[in-house]
């Protein structure tokens, strides 16, 4: 008797493809096509070419500012106005005297600072605040302190050094 011996087909697998710009396309119905207006009754773009009838809309070198309402008067000049914003106001990065007593370090800068992550930039203006305490004596450099922050400091034995800009 003959024995059948059945043979599986093994599949082919590609080699991995590089992916890159070279080989990239946008998949179909990405980019839709251009309306081509005004180009008789058959394009279905005709006549009117999609601007309705008449009226300011319809007539060419039509510009309006966003939020225009056709002349009524707009909702944003009734809404009322307050506040206001300075272009001198100085924005500081605030570090309190918990922070600088736990970093353990005998003099403190605006580059220590941005190292150890207490600040996000070593450029812009720092203030210490009070909220803590210093028990041992550090020299710290800002470029502004508040009136319990220096006291603190100097009470602890340090010094605080304001920074000019």
């Amino acid at each position: 008797m003959k024995s059948k011996t059945t043979t599986k087909k093994v599949k082919k697998v590609d080699a991995p493809q590089l992916v890159g710009l070279f080989n990239l396309k946008s998949p179909a119905g990405a980019h839709k096509g251009r309306k081509y207006l005004g180009r008789g009754s058959s394009s279905g773009h005709g006549k009117t070419s999609t601007r309705g009838s008449k009226g300011q809309t319809s007539r060419a070198g039509r510009h309006f500012y966003l939020g225009f309402e056709g002349g009524q008067s707009p909702l944003i000049r009734k809404m009322p106005k307050r506040g206001f914003n300075s272009n001198f106001r100085k924005e500081y990065q605030i570090v309190n005297l918990a922070n600088l007593a736990k970093l353990k370090e005998s003099a403190i800068n605006p580059q220590l600072l941005e190292d150890k992550g207490l600040i996000k930039d070593k450029n812009k203006p720092v203030k210490i605040l009070g909220e803590g305490a210093v028990k041992n004596p550090i020299a710290v450099q800002a470029h502004a302190f508040s009136k319990k922050a220096s006291e603190e400091i100097k009470k602890a034995g340090g010094t605080a050094e304001v920074i000019n800009v």
